[in-house]
């Protein structure tokens, strides 16, 4: 395989999980007894440009499908996060109703519905058709389709261009980023602004964060290779800034090549950092495997003799990164019995690869386990907050990523 950055040919490998079916792909009853596909799930480095990415097993359209079950809105602290973000950046890039906003992966309108209700012009990209009808639904109005240099040319030829073009958790997802890219530049006003924001590799590697390794994810990201992937499009990061979400993250801010604004020292010094930490050598990857396993084991430790002493365990969030956690596990509903999670869409249905079924979080006032396994460990305290209302037994919460954890 080739780097889909550089085209280097891959020859050191980061991670391998062996085989799973798409995190995202929730199965239905009927479909319980039909075989389900299994892809391989193995993720390389490349010593050229240094992104980290999957190997090509699967096409885009094949796991970002009509039914896609991810709705950003179920999220309480994510749609603060949204909403805090649109409040900076229309003050920041002094944004009125003359201007025109683009977000690329809009999912459901979590984000720019705050720009509908601020009056300012905006536009969403969105593939997947059921998060798609529910942004309309919103008042916003939306593409649907995948997002490429195409596209870009395309928006530009009918005077869209935008003064601000938004990609949250989507640079990741896009299997070939080159051409997203150009893209970006190609739908960009002259002096327009370009954020997008994205798990950041240094942390994921710091913490072990194996678990956001998934086939919908194509490459994980350092602040050093976005910025070199930008600049081989006639872009450039001009500014950073570090989230907390995501158990760490990335905003990057981008514009054209000649744009006048200087690169902040945050940018350099973020480089600088993640130079020491050795992100562009390759002993720095060598170490990940051994403790991704460690993990893992760890888990099955705890859940095994669980179960010796007759306990009941549920988990909370059929998130994506859970299901990574789940398969390459191995963990079957004889361990986990069940997965609540808030959003309709998915309660009914089953975990891809382990079967455990999603239930309502009514669920656990019914079935009183006595350990629930936080699956979106990122937002661990929002799950707990919102479930300490309604619990009255001696319920524990705990979580298996960064470290297996009892939260208290």
């Amino acid at each position: 395989m080739k780097c889909r950055h550089c085209h280097t040919t891959l020859q050191h490998p980061f991670l391998d999980l062996g085989f799973s079916p798409p995190s995202n792909a929730y199965l239905s009853l009927e479909e319980l007894d039909t075989p389900e596909v299994y892809y391989p799930l193995k993720v390389s480095v490349c010593n050229h440009c240094w992104l980290v990415q999957t190997h090509d097993f699967n096409r885009a359209d094949e796991l970002f499908r009509n039914d896609y079950a991810y709705y950003s809105s179920t999220s309480t602290s994510w749609l603060k996060h949204a909403e805090k973000y649109c409040l900076m950046i229309r003050e920041r890039l002094k944004l009125d109703e003359s201007g025109f906003v683009i977000e690329i992966a809009s999912n459901d309108g979590y984000l720019l519905k705050n720009f509908v209700a601020f009056g300012i012009p905006c536009l969403g990209i969105e593939p997947t058709e059921g998060t798609a009808n529910a942004a309309e639904k919103l008042g916003i109005p939306v593409l649907k389709e995948f997002f490429g240099e195409q596209m870009g040319m395309r928006l530009a030829k009918a005077g869209q261009q935008a003064d601000l073009i938004i990609g949250n958790n989507v640079y990741a997802h896009v299997p070939d980023i080159n051409d997203f890219t150009a893209g970006l530049k190609a739908a960009l006003k002259p002096n327009g602004t370009i954020t997008l924001e994205f798990s950041h590799l240094m942390r994921i590697m710091e913490r072990t964060q194996f678990d956001i390794v998934y086939h919908e994810h194509f490459s994980y990201l350092s602040l050093y290779t976005v910025s070199q992937i930008f600049e081989s499009c006639g872009l450039r990061v001009f500014d950073v800034e570090e989230l907390s979400t995501q158990g760490g993250s990335l905003r990057v801010h981008g514009c054209h090549m000649d744009d006048p604004r200087e690169v902040t020292i945050a940018v350099k010094n973020l480089i600088d950092e993640e130079d020491i930490m050795g992100l562009r050598t390759l002993p720095a990857y060598r170490s990940f495997q051994s403790q991704t396993d460690q993990l893992k084991n760890d888990l099955l430790t705890f859940l095994l003799e669980q179960k010796r002493l007759g306990k009941k365990v549920a988990a909370y969030g059929a998130a994506a990164k859970g299901n990574t956690l789940l398969n390459y596990a191995g963990i079957k509903p004889d361990l986990v019995h069940f997965v609540c999670d808030a959003a309709l869409s998915k309660q009914g249905k089953y975990m891809p690869g382990s079967h455990i079924p999603i239930l309502s979080p009514a669920a656990l006032k019914e079935y009183k386990p006595d350990w629930v396994l936080i699956l979106p460990w990122n937002i661990a305290d929002e799950v707990i907050e919102q479930m300490n209302s309604s619990r009255d037994w001696n319920m524990k919460f705990f979580k298996a990523m960064p470290v297996l954890t009892e939260i208290k």
